[in-house]
């Protein structure tokens, strides 16, 4: 499903090369877990793959489904069933959470040549994926993460998520600032997206999510490439030994 051939890429402001020659394959039906130190392009990769314009790639390519999306914005690569799951959700004052779900289930919807759903639709599908998440309805009247605690921001992320049905599913560091119950709740509605034709990169630093989230593979990113692939046993060898055994390994 996922194809990334020989990338490289910087930040377009200044020219900083941040990805040099990452290759990765991950199939339908896999989760992939991307591992490594802070600064080895985990969260950078996570931004072109959602096709963030402060990225710049100068060599390589990205396949989606064997075709290119390089030449993709953001909302044509959302239409075509990319989702990116941020690190640090923004907040949008002045926009209800229940309005947002509304405009971005149509605006993929039309993307794809579909009818947009009726309100009486769209509320029983609101619903029943709230529910699942054990989000409380009143927090869908409130801005969109204005507020929010950590675990209300992640698991409102999941909800659009799961409404949204991607085909590839980027979790940017998903875990971060969840207290252990948050984690669960939204591990859950992470498994429960798990299908033989959908895809999931999950993006962390640190075994204890992969614990609920189980990978098919791990990989280990550093200075903006893969340098050591494995199954879920890596992630724990990871977390007994740290990285620099893995470093010394490819240097």
């Amino acid at each position: 499903m996922l194809e990334i051939k020989n990338l490289h890429a910087r930040i377009a402001e200044d020219g900083t090369e941040i990805i040099r020659g990452l290759n990765l394959s991950v199939k339908a039906g896999e989760v992939a877990a991307i591992m490594g130190p802070n600064g080895s392009g985990k969260s950078t990769l996570s931004y072109i793959l959602a096709g963030r314009e402060d990225y710049e790639v100068t060599e390589g390519d990205i396949l989606y489904n064997g075709e290119s999306i390089l030449g993709l914005d953001p909302a044509e690569r959302a239409a075509k069933g990319i989702f990116l799951a941020f690190q640090y959700p923004m907040e949008i004052p002045g926009v209800a959470t229940m309005e947002f779900l509304k405009v971005a289930i149509n605006a993929q919807r039309r993307g794809r040549g579909e009818d947009e759903l009726k309100i009486p639709e769209l509320l029983k599908r609101v619903k029943e994926a709230a529910g699942l998440l054990s989000m409380d309805m009143a927090m869908l009247k409130r801005p969109l993460n204005v507020g929010f605690s950590g675990g209300e921001k992640k698991r409102a992320e999941i909800l659009q998520m799961k409404l949204l049905e991607p085909k590839l599913c980027v979790l940017d560091e998903t875990d971060s600032g969840l207290d252990i119950d948050a984690l669960k709740i939204v591990s859950e509605g992470v498994n429960a997206l798990r299908s033989p034709d959908r895809a999931i990169v999950v993006i962390t630093h640190y075994q204890r999510l992969l614990d609920y989230i189980v990978p098919d593979s791990v990989h280990v990113l550093y200075k903006g490439r893969v340098i050591k692939s494995g199954d879920k046993t890596l992630a724990q060898r990871l977390e007994e030994n740290g990285y620099a055994e893995i470093i010394g390994e490819a240097a």
